[in-house]
This record gives structure tokens, C-alpha cells and sequence, in this order.
């Protein structure tokens, strides 16, 4: 049976590294990274943050919209990408129906089930990227492919990573 929410949080990793790797030769090429880019990247990595904590009962090391330099992002992707794929790929049935109760960044209280907060952290990244992208085209910049079927083409060899 495929576990898809292993997979999801495989392709969020590698979504995540294949913008990173762009950001970093464009900024390589001396071309500017738009400020909106880094605001709308930094909030996706900041999300998977404040999501592991949630699930993990631990205190989230940044907040909602808190806006970092493109080594900031690199920095806090090494620390919640990888953790979050190993959540979607680790946890059992047991867990991903456990019921999380937390508060929100507006201070509202809600109670979510693992198997929904994993599977919102990456479809929100999802969301971010492609609006990431947008400004980067704004920007003068080219844009990476981060969709879910581009992660399978590579995988199975059919296509060659992007640069």
C-alpha cells in the first residue's frame, strides 16, 4: 500500500530544496531575491515549524510571519523539513488519529487530527511556493517547477532535476 503521506512529506522536502537551489544561483548571478519571495518562503518554512511543535508538544522556535535573509530560510529548513518528512513517514495509525488541541496565531482554540495537520503543513507550503513563484516572475527572476507530478517525473528518472 503507498503510504501518501510519507510521500507528501518526501516531496515537500525536495520542493522546498529544489526553490532553495534556485534562489541560491539566482542570488549566486547577482540578481536580487524580491522581498516578497523571501516573506512568503520564510512563512511556509516558519509554518512547518509551528506545526511540529503542535504535534510534538513543544514550543515553536519562530512565529507565523516572522521574515528571514535566504540563509535564515536555509536555515530553518534544515531544521523542519527533513523533521516533518520523518513525521509523515514514521507515524503509525494510532498516531495520525490522535487529536492535537492548540491555539492559533489569532489566539483561537482548535483540536485537529495528526493525519490533517501533517497533510495541511505540506498542501500550505504548496500554496506558498506557487505564490513565491508568481513573485519571483514579477521579479525578473525564473521561477522552478515545484509541482507534486514534476517531484514523481524525477524520482522515476523520466525527467532531470532542475537547477
Amino acid at each position: 500500500m503507498i503510504n501518501t503521506i510519507a510521500k507528501l512529506g518526501a516531496f515537500n522536502v525536495w520542493a522546498n530544496e529544489t526553490l532553495l537551489r534556485r534562489l541560491d544561483s539566482s542570488a549566486a548571478a547577482g540578481q536580487e531575491i524580491p522581498q516578497p519571495v523571501l516573506r512568503l518562503f520564510s512563512h511556509a518554512i516558519n509554518a512547518q515549524c509551528i506545526w511540529i511543535a503542535r504535534i510534538t508538544g513543544t514550543q515553536s522556535p519562530v512565529k507565523v510571519w516572522q521574515e528571514h535573509d535566504l540563509a535564515g530560510i536555509h536555515h530553518w529548513h534544515e531544521q523542519s523539513s527533513e523533521r516533518l518528512r520523518e513525521l509523515c513517514e514514521i507515524t503509525d495509525e494510532a498516531e495520525l488519529g490522535r487529536h492535537i488541541q492548540y491555539t492559533n496565531s489569532q489566539g483561537d482554540a482548535y483540536d485537529s487530527l495528526v493525519s490533517d495537520i501533517l497533510t495541511h503543513a505540506v498542501t500550505h507550503a504548496t500554496y506558498h511556493r506557487a505564490q513565491a513563484a508568481t513573485k519571483m516572475r514579477e521579479g525578473g527572476l525564473e521561477p522552478v517547477n515545484s509541482d507534486f507530478i514534476t517531484y514523481c517525473r524525477e524520482m522515476s528518472g523520466q525527467v532531470q532535476p532542475q537547477l
